[in-house]
């Protein structure tokens, strides 16, 4: 296997500025910044828009949909909901 071949393999840290989380793990991502640890090194940090620190899937704090507010709206749009109230008369 040729070695030049290979992409760097080296540790990185991950910071999600949003939640304002960080952490350090190996990756082949490569940056031009780069942030002190808390261990005294300094390595490339990589910012990404969202994490587990931050998704709503792994927060529990997902955006519940609001079924009243789209009913209300359908029937704004198509007329109320009172078109078949079963008065039996339908010819």
């Amino acid at each position: 296997m040729q070695q030049d071949k290979q992409p760097d393999y080296r540790p990185v840290v991950f910071r999600d500025r949003v939640a304002g989380y960080a952490f350090l793990t190996r990756s082949t991502a490569t940056s031009d910044r780069t942030i002190d640890w808390d261990d005294g090194e300094t390595y490339p940090v990589v910012d990404v828009e969202i994490s587990s620190e931050s998704h709503p899937f792994y927060t529990g704090k997902a955006r519940t949909v609001d079924s009243e507010g789209r009913i209300a709206q359908f029937e704004r749009r198509f007329g109320g909901g009172d078109q078949g109230s079963g008065t039996g008369n339908d010819g």
